[in-house]
C-alpha cells in the first residue's frame, strides 16, 4: 500500500475497500450489537479496534482504516450528535457567525477525541507489519453540511445557501473544522497512522465557483500542514462527484492518491489523472450484491484499465450493508491472480 502511494506500479495493486468493516460482515453486527449504540462502538477502543481488525483478519486486505465517523469532530467541536436508528445522524446545527464563534477552538477537540487515539494505538499494535493503518477525516465542506442542516439532506442545500448568502459566516464555519481537522489527523497519526485519507463525500454537490474556495483550498492546507508535521506522509483525497475536478486535484492539493467515484470512467481517469498520482478505486460497490461474472468482469477491467501505474484497488464508495462476504472472496481472487 505504502509503495502504491508512492508512485510505485505494482504488479498486483493493493486493495482494501471503504466501510470494510461495517453490517456487511457478521461478525461486526455481533459486536455492534454488544456495543449499544453506534457512538458507544466509536468511542470503546476495544471493540472499535476489534471491528476495524475484523475485514484484515478474514479478507487479508492490504490496509485497515480506523472504525470512526465524519461527525465526531463536530460532536468534539461543541455540537450535539446523534444516531436515530434508520434516520442516520441528528446534530443541532450552525447557521451563522455568531453560532460559529461558539463552538470550541479546532486545538480544542483532543479531550473528545482521546478514545479514538487510543484506538489507533491498538490497532497499528495489532496490524501485521504488511497491513498499512490509514486514519481519516470527513473534508471540511462536507462536514459542514452536516453542521449546517443538522442532518444529511439530498443537494446539500442548506449548506450551499449559507455559502452564498454569508459567505463570512460560512468560511469562519470551514475555517474552523479545518483547523480541528489538522489537530485530528495529527493525532491519529502520532498514536500510529500510516496514511491518512480526507472524504469529501459531498462535493459534487459544490457548484463551479464554489469547488475551489471549499474542496481544494482547505484540503491543500490539510496535506500541507500535516506534511510538514510528518514529512513522506501519504495523503488520499476523495472529492466524490467531482467529475472532470480530478485530473487537477492532486496538483491543486498536493495529495499523494486520488480516489475516484464510480461514475469515472477508468479509461479516462488513466488517461488524465494517474500519469500525475496513484488513484484509487473504482469498482461499483453494488457488484458485491451481484455477484457472479459480472463481479469478476468489472473487477479484471478495473485492474487492467490501471495497470501503466499506481493505483490501489478499492470501491468507488463504501461496500453496502447487503453485500455478500462471498462476494468480497471472489473480488480479490480476480484482483490477486
Amino acid at each position: 500500500m505504502l509503495r502504491a502511494l508512492r508512485g510505485e506500479t505494482m504488479a498486483v495493486p493493493p486493495v482494501w475497500m471503504m466501510r470494510q468493516a461495517g453490517r456487511y460482515l457478521p461478525e461486526y453486527r455481533a459486536t455492534r450489537a454488544k456495543a449499544g449504540g453506534f457512538l458507544d462502538l466509536c468511542y470503546d477502543p476495544e471493540l472499535a479496534a476489534e471491528v476495524t481488525l475484523q475485514p484484515i483478519r478474514r479478507f487479508g486486505f492490504d490496509a485497515a482504516i480506523l472504525f470512526a465517523d465524519i461527525l465526531l469532530v463536530p460532536q468534539a467541536l461543541g455540537l450535539d450528535l446523534r444516531f436515530a436508528e434508520g434516520e442516520g445522524p441528528r446534530l443541532s446545527t450552525v447557521t451563522s457567525a455568531a453560532e460559529v464563534a461558539r463552538l470550541k477552538p479546532g486545538d480544542a477537540i483532543h479531550e473528545t477525541l482521546a478514545p479514538v487515539y487510543e484506538t489507533v494505538r491498538r490497532v497499528a499494535a495489532a496490524l501485521p507489519a504488511e497491513t498499512a493503518l490509514i486514519g481519516f477525516a470527513g473534508a471540511p465542506w462536507t462536514v459542514a453540511t452536516y453542521m449546517v442542516a443538522g442532518r444529511g439532506t439530498p443537494d446539500q442545500a442548506p449548506a450551499r445557501r449559507m455559502a452564498w448568502a454569508d459567505p463570512e459566516g460560512f468560511d469562519a464555519l470551514v475555517e474552523r473544522i479545518t483547523e480541528a481537522t489538522i489537530e485530528y489527523l495529527a493525532a491519529q497519526v502520532a498514536a500510529g497512522a500510516e496514511v491518512v485519507k480526507l472524504f469529501d463525500s459531498w462535493a459534487g454537490a459544490l457548484p463551479g465557483p464554489l469547488l475551489e474556495r471549499y474542496a481544494v483550498a482547505p484540503a491543500r492546507r490539510i496535506a500541507g500542514a500535516l506534511k510538514a508535521r510528518f514529512p513522506g506522509l501519504p495523503v488520499i483525497g476523495f472529492p466524490r462527484g467531482a467529475g472532470a475536478g480530478y485530473a487537477g486535484f492532486a496538483a491543486a492539493t498536493g495529495v499523494d492518491a486520488v480516489a475516484l467515484d464510480a461514475s469515472v470512467d477508468p479509461a479516462w481517469a488513466a488517461r488524465e489523472v494517474q500519469p500525475r498520482t496513484c488513484v484509487q478505486g473504482n469498482l461499483d460497490p453494488i457488484l458485491l450484491v451481484v455477484g457472479g461474472s459480472a463481479l469478476e468482469r468489472a473487477t479484471r477491467a478495473c485492474v487492467e484499465a490501471f495497470a501503466g501505474g499506481p493505483h490501489v484497488f478499492n470501491l468507488g464508495h463504501g461496500i453496502t450493508p447487503d453485500a455478500d462476504p462471498r462476494n468480497v472472496d471472489a473480488m480479490l481472487r480476480a484482483i490477486r491472480i
